[in-house]
């Protein structure tokens, strides 16, 4: 079971570090085209919005609703039945889609005042207006990364883990393509990056299905009632809230963040897309593959295989989750101006992006643990529990959020966030504990000690012989980037040596 699963979440790690690797050079070519300005600030709103939505009917509520009722499905019943409850739910997906998407690009205006209503009180109501425009051409990504998620699902219950994890770098590829080539076209050229979004939903979602078509599960219309959408039902409406908190809470940054000074909103999603990385490669990793794994073993009645995913889950997490987050706070300032302090991107741009990250990038191990902790309950058809501890999450992170902007500004904003997801892990965690579904056990006390103590030897290497951001001033782009594969590769040496003099040996795990 162990090496299944180490293989399969290896295989979406390089998958996703591809992809977001693609999603870095998007996001210096964004910046460097267009810096952190008004105009991009209505971009990332226009984008944000349906992003939200995204992880709400896509990666978040409905996946972690729809994969556990397939793996039933498939354990437990006919092919034909498979068949046919992918396709009730698919045709139900793409009906309730189709007329959300069609409401939102007539009354795109009103979303945009709703989600960004800073925007509409400025003086200058050209960003306004282009957000809004720019949202009428994004907001259909909505409906076709909804059916990628989906055809996801399905390879994913099949034991494809590769091809759903690659989909996100044809996104990245239209966006850069679209900000090099098609501004130059566009009387407003930043106008080209929504049309991207839109192009790489169409690329996304026709990538997979020729291999949904190999292993013979491509959906079918089929109206009517079934079973399966009853119990869709059921789990999802709770779950929409439940699993999705970090992402409301990201979206309640971004509403105050129009109310503040032209590039909050720039600032934070630049952060924000640094933290993206360690999270992706490693939580939304583990996650992917223990969600379909706990549920398959839930299915099979298999606790001593489910007890064990969830043990390898962690020990993954923790293994290279904290020398992430340490990495992220002591280096936000060279990762910044490495990746894009140059020609828009301003020196100022690039501080005030690096405090969000360091807000940010204190939280990376609170989110992790819940892309862990949330997918054990779904496995399970629990759906209420993530509710509850979201519920307090959310509503701790807006008040965070009041309390902390006026000291803090952005920054604050950041720092909410993170404060909240570390209380939504804590909850989560309680609640196993309660439910006598799963406690933290000697080994894994064991390995955070030895973690912990190889990361301070990592830290002290940093701060005393590494970390000279002054250097990085007047340095070139190629000279930023040697400056900081030296110091990561070195620290990661360090890290491991450490953990190596202690005993672990990766080959063991």
């Amino acid at each position: 079971m162990s090496k299944s699963f180490i293989r399969s979440s290896s295989i979406v790690s390089a998958m996703t570090f591809i992809s977001r690797i693609l999603g870095l050079i998007r996001d210096f070519v964004i910046a460097r085209l267009f810096g952190a300005n008004e105009l991009t600030d209505a971009f990332l709103v226009a984008f944000r919005i349906p992003n939200f939505f995204r992880r709400l009917f896509a990666e978040g509520a409905f996946s972690q609703a729809f994969l556990p009722i397939l793996a039933d499905t498939k354990a437990n019943h006919s092919e034909e039945e498979v068949q046919l409850v992918i396709n009730h739910i698919a045709t139900k997906l793409l009906s309730v889609l189709m007329i959300i998407t069609l409401v939102a690009v007539i009354i795109a205006p009103l979303i945009i005042f709703l989600f960004a209503w800073g925007f509409y009180f400025k003086a200058d109501p050209e960003q306004f207006q282009l957000a809004s425009d720019m949202l009428r051409i994004t907001f259909p990504y909505l409906l076709l990364i909804s059916l990628t998620a989906l055809s996801g699902s399905i390879l994913n219950t099949y034991d494809n883990f590769t091809v759903p994890a690659f989909t996100p770098v044809l996104l990245n590829i239209s966006l850069i393509l679209s900000a090099i080539f098609l501004s130059k076209y566009l009387s407003t050229p930043i106008i080209a990056l929504a049309w991207g979004v839109l192009i790489g939903g169409i690329a996304q979602l026709a990538f997979q299905i020729p291999f949904l078509r190999k292993i013979k599960r491509l959906p079918k219309l089929k109206f009517g009632h079934h079973q399966a959408l009853i119990t869709l039902k059921k789990r999802m409406l709770p779950a929409l809230f439940g699993v999705s908190v970090s992402q409301i809470n990201l979206l309640v940054d971004t509403m105050i963040a129009s109310t503040l000074i032209a590039g909050s909103v720039s600032w934070l999603y630049y952060s924000d897309r640094l933290l993206e990385l360690p999270l992706a490669l490693i939580g939304i990793a583990l996650a992917t593959v223990a969600l379909a794994k706990l549920s398959n073993y839930h299915a099979q009645k298999d606790s001593k295989s489910f007890i064990e995913t969830i043990d390898r889950a962690l020990i993954l997490a923790v293994l290279f989750g904290i020398p992430a987050c340490i990495g992220l706070v002591l280096l936000s300032k060279e990762l910044i101006f490495t990746l894009f302090q140059y020609e828009a991107f301003d020196i100022n741009s690039a501080m005030k992006t690096s405090y969000s990250l360091q807000a940010y990038g204190s939280g990376l191990m609170a989110f992790i643990a819940i892309k862990i902790f949330a997918p054990i309950f779904l496995s399970r058809g629990d759906t209420k529990t993530p509710v509850k501890a979201g519920v307090v999450a959310m509503v701790s992170n807006i008040i965070l959020n009041l309390i902390l902007v006026q000291f803090y500004g952005h920054v604050g904003l950041a720092l909410a966030t993170s404060i909240s997801a570390l209380l939504n892990a804590l909850i989560l965690y309680f609640f196993l504990i309660k439910q006598s579904i799963y406690k933290l056990h000697t080994n894994l006390y064991k390995m955070l000690f030895k973690v912990i103590f190889s990361v301070f030897i990592m830290s002290l290497y940093i701060i005393y012989f590494d970390s000279d951001i002054y250097i990085y001033y007047e340095s070139s782009m190629i000279e930023r980037s040697a400056l900081i594969f030296k110091t990561i590769v070195i620290s990661i040496a360090i890290y491991f040596l450490s953990l190596f003099i202690l005993g672990v040996r990766l080959k063991n795990l």
